[in-house]
């Protein structure tokens, strides 16, 4: 039953609603502050990165039929959109290097994506950039609390679950909505939006990076939907129809404090365009490239944990990738590319390299297999470990536990710039970038984030208005 517009709460929806409501930006400690600010460093810099893509070409395409209010700008572009359209078309050229960040704990996903919806939401009110902080921050406690609690990836439905969620809440929040309207954008958001998992089964198809946009698109209509009135099904967890009733009973608590560091600190980022689970098999490659001629090479045995394999090596489709979203989700793809080039960037995944015939030679030495006692490690490291053989007889062995990134080896504010600035060059100016890495460093002082990403836009004819 419904009373007054708002849905029967059940526990959960409870804690949720009460915790978004009880955050201030002026109760974050500078930790979290400052580990927010390099996460948005970091997406934005990944999205401009991707801005040449035919796939991000095609979303902004897509974005620039809507026309409406509230209206956001789609990054880089001359013109706005709808709030969910242009989230979506952020969303896509954010995810579609696979270079943000990750949480694998019982579960997984990219809680960055909920910064496009934040930033596109933050753009169209006008929000200043402490409360779009204080907005991403909340989003990731609850889409990394979320996967903390439940490994709903194991029972058929894909990360977008937790990424729509956690949006809500972030949007909800800098739409200053009620209690009661909060209630019903999570209703709204859970009910009508389960993610199937097949979508990172297999061959990879585009949509392996459109699922988590799209999530958040959904996440950023749910909360319009409830602040104009929309009401949601009551006791969308714990009812006799509700989210228990799919995937089981869980009990799901956000707790931050002294001993329980915001969990924007604890995300994993990425030194490469690839799988999270394969960075620790690039670094492995680039030290034994230092030691031996890779045009000797006759075996090459990865051994690594047991997600690692089955999300990069348990598939025909990871020996012989077709698509780029297969190709970095490919342990001996990544692992040959990088011991032959001893670097690794996007140019990796051209038409011309996933048909070249010296990676597919190496990639036929691979084998992979796990080790359990690595397997016993993860999540809490990522370990691998790289064997390789050589013609004269010789041996080779490289380890690596924590990629740099990772949060026990973070990436330092030198090299989170410098990841920003190598996304940028082929985008903008080197003043344009300057301008845009200044500011964000400065989020916290802008009185309008819009003004932020105006500094984004292009003079370039196709996205002119």
């Amino acid at each position: 039953m419904i009373y007054g517009g708002m849905p029967e709460l059940d526990a959960t929806t409870l804690r949720l609603v009460d915790f978004v409501i009880q955050t201030d930006y002026n109760k974050l400690p500078p930790t979290a502050i400052r580990e927010c600010k390099r996460r948005l460093i970091d997406s934005v810099g990944c999205a401009i990165g991707a801005y040449d893509e035919p796939l991000c070409k095609m979303a902004r395409k897509v974005a620039r039929r809507y026309q409406g209010t509230p209206a956001s700008r789609v990054w880089g572009c001359n013109w706005k959109t709808t709030a969910e359209a242009a989230t979506f078309a952020n969303g896509i050229m954010l995810r579609f290097l696979d270079h943000t960040d990750a949480y694998p704990v019982k579960s997984r996903g990219h809680p960055s994506d909920v910064i496009a919806a934040i930033l596109s939401v933050g753009d169209a009110l006008n929000s200043d950039g402490a409360c779009v902080i204080n907005a991403v921050t909340l989003a990731y406690e609850v889409f990394c609390s979320f996967c903390e609690t439940i490994d709903i990836n194991s029972q058929g439905w894909d990360q977008p679950v937790y990424a729509g969620l956690a949006t809500v809440l972030g949007v909800g929040k800098l739409l200053n909505l009620t209690r009661d309207q909060m209630a019903n954008a999570v209703s709204l958001t859970v009910a009508p939006n389960m993610a199937l998992y097949q979508a990172r089964l297999g061959e990879l198809s585009s949509w392996k990076g459109g699922a988590a946009p799209n999530a958040c698109r959904n996440g950023v209509f749910a909360a319009l939907l409830a602040r104009d009135g929309f009401t949601g099904p009551a006791e969308v967890f714990e009812g006799k129809g509700g989210l228990w009733n799919v995937v089981g009973r869980f009990d799901w608590r956000i707790v931050t404090g002294p001993d329980s560091p915001h969990r924007v600190t604890k995300t994993h980022m990425k030194s490469f365009p690839v799988c999270y689970h394969g960075q620790s098999t690039v670094w492995a490659a680039f030290e034994l490239r230092k030691q031996l001629r890779v045009e000797e090479i006759t075996e090459i045995h990865i051994e690594t944990y047991r997600q690692a394999i089955r999300i990069m090596a348990d598939d025909p489709s990871r020996w012989a990738p077709a698509t780029r979203e297969t190709a970095d989700h490919s342990l001996p793809y990544v692992l040959a590319v990088a011991l032959l080039d001893g670097e690794f960037t996007t140019e990796a995944f051209s038409d011309q390299r996933l048909v070249d015939r010296v990676v597919g030679e190496l990639m036929a030495k691979v084998k992979v297999t796990e080790d359990k006692a690595l397997s016993a490690l993860h999540p809490e490291a990522a370990p691998c470990r790289v064997h390789v053989k050589t013609a004269d007889g010789k041996s080779f062995v490289q380890e690596v536990m924590y990629p740099r990134g990772h949060a026990r080896n973070p990436m330092t504010d030198a090299e989170i710039e410098a990841k920003f600035r190598d996304m940028f060059r082929s985008y903008g100016t080197t003043e344009q970038c300057e301008a845009v890495l200044n500011s964000l460093w400065n989020l916290e002082q802008a009185s309008n984030v819009s003004e932020v990403l105006d500094l984004l836009a292009t003079n370039r004819a196709d996205e002119a208005s």
